[in-house]
């Protein structure tokens, strides 16, 4: 059974340089800061990473207390099912049919017969995205 969720993520851009990653992550983790999931990627000379917090006002503190400036608060959504053929088709195709464009997504098996990953859609379509896949 699919679990989707839509979650808060924050993200920031970083020097694209060895280090960055590991020194911000260390400082969340010695903050207490607990990640559902975390994404990074290059972004021409910099490097975008996309935080999503187990518990946002947690995360905003220790970030606003280690001078971490993130974004504002945006959405994605984190789905968790049973890992099958086509499970990642058919949950793009709800998407696709509903007209709505899947700006981005990473997904993995994450073992014992289950999958996980995490997607965004355009600000102005998450309430339709939401409704559609029947998101908490």
């Amino acid at each position: 059974m699919d679990t989707i969720r839509r979650t808060d993520y924050f993200s920031l851009e970083v020097p694209n340089k060895v280090g960055e990653g590991a020194r911000l992550l260390g400082a969340l983790r010695d903050a207490g800061v607990n990640l559902t999931a975390f994404t990074a990627f290059p972004s021409g000379r910099r490097a975008q990473i996309d935080f999503i917090p187990d518990d946002s006002a947690a995360f905003k503190a220790a970030a606003r207390k280690l001078g971490i400036k993130v974004s504002p608060r945006k959405t994605v959504f984190i789905v968790q099912s049973d890992d099958r053929p086509g499970a990642i088709a058919d949950l793009c195709e709800k998407i696709a049919d509903a007209g709505i464009n899947m700006i981005a997504m990473n997904a993995a098996a994450a073992g014992n017969g289950r999958y996980a990953g995490m997607f965004w859609v355009e600000p102005g379509d998450v309430r339709k995205a939401a409704k559609v896949l029947g998101a908490a």
